[in-house]
């Protein structure tokens, strides 16, 4: 399908860099505009994730799962797409280990894989011999162990510079260090947004600056309900690998799916390729506070070594925080803005954004161009009377 429709996306994380692939390879006239560099917010603070285990059965799961096979698939499109040369994305199928340690835990873990398996998710439930298998370092205190082998990973930001450097290839443009300040509407529709580097027309707005979502709109006058939540990963030296997944407890699954804003702390630990381990994970709504805290870290630290004891003697390297785009119902706003003709949204992902951006991208770019009506999405959802 093609089109001569122009496109300003404001944005140049991984969501934003996923839509302005898929447009510009559509025909679209695509500028991307951020306030700071390329995967300089959220997108450069994650791990990359890419995973079906948190997500129970409903329309998150399945847009997940449209995500792993458009991986696969962008992937090898990229191949042809790309100059020699540009960095591999690291697409890891590694699987992930969900891990409950106790009796608790172990019933709600297992009762949640049987929902999952409903749903088409591979969620093979193991016991303690193949748990050690898959990672022979875990602790030995253990109720019940789910293997994911679809969860997978990649790296987010080479990810992001990827999508945007082949949406560079079909024409869009982008321009770092350039702010929306507002927008310019005309007979009910916005035509423009006024910027620090001047006025920008466009056919149609998208709105993908994930937790700085909820000021792009409010400038442009039609709020969103996005709110930040921090969240703070420990990483240690560099060491032989001993850990072969994403394990985490089941504790985790939990910790996403509240909205809360208390401080809540739960264990994800895996190994990268550059030989350091990664401890998550923490999620406390405090606005953009970026203060990196002792009494976070210590959390994470405690519970990373419930899984895995070995780490006692590991060193802390750095640690470092980031922002995930929440929204009150968890799922993400994705399509146009009802109140606003011309304005859309692809945001609120919260830590899912890496797995989730290219169908995220599909969903945004066939809806824009009249290719597909349904959509879980949209802004004015049941879910979020009240709070848009």
């Amino acid at each position: 399908m093609s089109s001569s429709r122009s496109v300003l996306i404001v944005g140049a994380g991984i969501v934003g860099a996923a839509i302005a692939r898929v447009l510009a390879r559509s025909g679209c006239d695509v500028v991307v505009v951020d306030r700071g560099p390329s995967a300089g917010g959220t997108s450069a603070s994650g791990e990359g994730n890419i995973l079906v285990s948190d997500k129970g059965p409903g329309v998150e799961l399945r847009l997940t799962q449209r995500s792993l096979r458009a991986w696969t698939r962008v992937r090898e499109e990229l191949r042809d797409e790309l100059p020699d040369g540009f960095p591999d994305l690291e697409l890891d199928h590694k699987g992930g280990l969900v891990v409950a340690t106790t009796a608790t835990s172990a019933e709600a873990l297992l009762a949640f894989a049987e929902s999952q398996r409903r749903a088409g998710v591979q969620a093979e439930s193991v016991d303690n011999a193949r748990a050690l298998e898959l990672e022979p370092d875990l602790t030995r205190d253990f109720t019940a162990a789910v293997f994911y082998p679809q969860d997978a990973q990649v790296q987010p930001v080479v990810a992001t510079e990827a999508l945007l450097a082949a949406a560079r290839r079909h024409g869009a443009r982008v321009r770092q260090g350039v702010e929306v300040v507002g927008g310019v509407v005309r007979h009910g529709r916005l035509t423009a947004v006024r910027t620090s580097a001047g006025t920008l027309a466009a056919d149609s707005v998208v709105i993908a600056a994930g937790p700085w979502s909820a000021a792009v709109a409010e400038r442009l006058g039609a709020p969103v309900p996005v709110r930040p939540r921090r969240g703070t990963v420990l990483v240690t030296s560099r060491m032989p690998a001993r850990i072969r997944r994403k394990v985490y407890d089941a504790d985790y699954v939990g910790a996403v799916g509240s909205g809360s804003a208390d401080l809540q702390v739960s264990s994800v630990v895996e190994s990268t390729a550059a030989g350091t381990v990664l401890i998550g994970s923490s999620r406390e709504r405090r606005g953009f506070d970026d203060r990196i805290e002792a009494r976070v870290l210590a959390a994470l630290a405690a519970k990373a070594l419930v899984l895995f004891p070995f780490l006692a003697d590991a060193q802390v390297m750095r640690a470092y925080g980031g922002f995930r785009p929440f929204v009150p119902d968890h799922l993400p706003i994705i399509g146009p803005d009802p109140r606003l003709p011309g304005l859309w949204h692809a945001t609120g992902h919260e830590g899912a954004g890496i797995g989730l951006s290219l169908a995220t991208a599909d969903l945004l770019g066939d809806l824009l161009l009249g290719g597909e009506t349904t959509n879980d999405f949209r802004l004015d959802r049941p879910s979020l009377e009240g709070v848009v």
